[in-house]
């Protein structure tokens, strides 16, 4: 089966020539869950179980489930409340500071929106807030708020939206501004701020084991399986060690690895729908 990378338009093939899908699962659990560079990933896979592959190998093999798994993490039904929560955290991409944009449902406190991007602009702003709006059907549910730091860019996005769509759109900030509870809107919602910045310093931990990433599509591809992990696979302790977003299929597979060929699996469900979707489209 081959899967097309709309991002970067590529090709990527499911056949393995040497190992199988275990072996692949094997890496992500090691490389995503347990947090190992490459290299060490490398090691730990030949002292533990006897296999030799290569960093760059494993490189490929997360770079092809980020292909297969992103379809399915972006358009699963989270089923998210009113209260969206926004901040961006710099990140080092061959040497240049860079960004990475998250928003997060206050409810389910799944990651429904995010973005790797070379500056701090508003349209990587507009791009995280889009893919977050899919899940409400650009439709705001009644009370929505959106609450983020004092950065211009999130005000200047909401203007976009509304100039696009209307008033069912229209919407405003609540921004956090310091780090002290200066006035009434700073003390309600500050606990909400500090959900994303938890999240924050939870990605952060994971990504320093990388030293930075070489070019952005690592960071795209890195990015993606983190989301993936922390969405449907990492145990949280505010959910009593239980998973955000209980998926069946992917539960009773078990072990780790087997979670993340499930992932991938279904992945490739999703990204074959929207193939025949578009063929059925171009036929009509």
């Amino acid at each position: 089966m081959k899967l097309t990378d709309e991002s970067s338009e590529k090709t990527a093939t499911m056949k393995f020539r040497k190992y199988d899908a275990n072996v692949m699962g094997l890496c992500l659990t090691l490389r995503v869950n347990l947090q190992l560079s490459l290299r060490k990933t490398s090691q730990a896979l030949e002292e533990l179980y006897g296999f030799r592959v290569s960093h760059q190998q494993i490189a490929n093999y997360c770079r092809l489930a980020a292909i297969c798994v992103k379809p399915f993490v972006d358009t699963y039904d989270y089923n998210p409340g009113d209260v969206f929560v926004a901040d961006e955290t710099y990140i080092r991409i061959h040497g240049i500071k860079s960004y990475i944009w998250f928003i997060m449902d206050s409810v389910s406190r799944s990651i429904i929106g995010y973005r790797v991007s070379e500056n701090r602009s508003v349209g990587p702003c507009i791009l995280a807030m889009r893919m977050a709006f899919r899940h409400i059907g650009n439709k705001l549910p009644e009370g929505f708020r959106f609450i983020a730091d004092g950065y211009s860019a999130y005000p200047l996005a909401a203007q976009q939206f509304f100039y696009k769509f209307g008033e069912q759109m229209r919407f405003d900030i609540t921004q956090i501004f310091g780090l002290t509870n200066d006035d009434a809107v700073t003390t309600e919602f500050r606990p909400y701020k500090q959900l994303i910045e938890r999240l924050n310093r939870t990605y952060k931990k994971s990504y320093r084991k990388t030293n930075g990433f070489h070019n952005i599509d690592g960071a795209n591809y890195d990015l993606a399986l983190w989301v993936a992990y922390y969405n449907f696979l990492r145990p949280h302790s505010r959910r009593d060690g239980k998973v955000l977003n209980p998926v069946p299929e992917i539960q009773n597979a078990g072990v780790m690895p087997g979670q993340w060929q499930i992932m991938i699996y279904l992945g490739q469900q999703v990204i074959l729908q929207e193939q025949r979707q578009r063929r059925a489209a171009a036929c009509s």
